[in-house]
């Protein structure tokens, strides 16, 4: 075998190495919440039509008909819900209602903010969070 290929074969490999890296770095990041630093530029009106409760946490969940993740989260959410009674939860379909999307700055698809009851953004998430990261954020928030 000639060096230009084993030089080849190596570039390859390491091309793949680095890949994989990037790869499973994306993948650890996604689902964990992020605390929002939204709140303090955003204005009573951007959350007024949403329909947040008064009384408690409201975990707003942005979905589509297509997103298959989006399914996954909706029974994160529930179970949490479930498991937490002064928690609200909102789903709003993207495609239904794109204008409180893009007032929230929602890119991708699925995203959880989680609302404190003064109505503002207190965490957020891209992709299927994981219930005990919810039920963390949430549960100062009923205090």
């Amino acid at each position: 075998m000639s060096s230009s290929w084993v030089l080849a074969i190596t570039v390859l490999v390491a091309a793949l190495g680095v890949a994989y890296v990037i790869g499973r770095l994306l993948t650890l990041r996604a689902g964990l919440l992020k605390a929002s630093k939204d709140a303090a530029n955003l204005s009573p009106e951007v959350t007024s039509d949403l329909g947040l409760s008064d009384t408690g946490p409201t975990i707003v969940h942005f979905s589509a008909v297509w997103c298959g993740p989006c399914a996954g989260v909706r029974q994160v959410v529930d179970q949490v819900c479930a498991e937490l009674p002064g928690v609200a939860h909102l789903e709003i379909d993207m495609d239904a209602n794109p204008e409180a999307a893009k007032r929230l700055s929602v890119l991708s698809l699925p995203t959880t903010i989680i609302f404190d009851a003064d109505k503002r953004p207190r965490y957020r998430t891209h992709g299927v969070p994981r219930a005990a990261d919810l039920r963390s954020a949430l549960e100062p928030l009923l205090a």
